[in-house]
């Protein structure tokens, strides 16, 4: 079928935070496309049970990457690519 990505970012937020807030975004879009009912205000587990039931969405996944500023709070920068590769 298809999917969705999300990119998340945030200010001090750890890797596991940002990856599990991008996998929750990622599939509450994926849901709402595919007419699932559920509550966006429900807590993640709650809902990744009613997307884990519904046979339709069948897993996620994230490649997460985080960045700590120096002592001096300077701004850093993240590239990231999503390749698709089709046969």
């Amino acid at each position: 079928m298809y999917g969705y990505i999300s990119e998340q970012y945030g200010y001090g937020m750890t890797a596991a935070a940002s990856g599990e807030e991008a996998e929750d975004l990622a599939a509450t879009m994926l849901a709402s496309t595919l007419g699932l009912d559920f509550d966006p205000e429900a807590a993640w587990n709650e809902r990744k049970q009613i997307y884990e039931h519904s046979s339709l969405i069948i897993d996620s996944t994230s490649i997460t990457a985080a960045a700590v500023c120096g002592s001096d709070n300077h701004w850093t920068c993240a590239v990231a690519a999503a390749v698709f590769l089709f046969s």
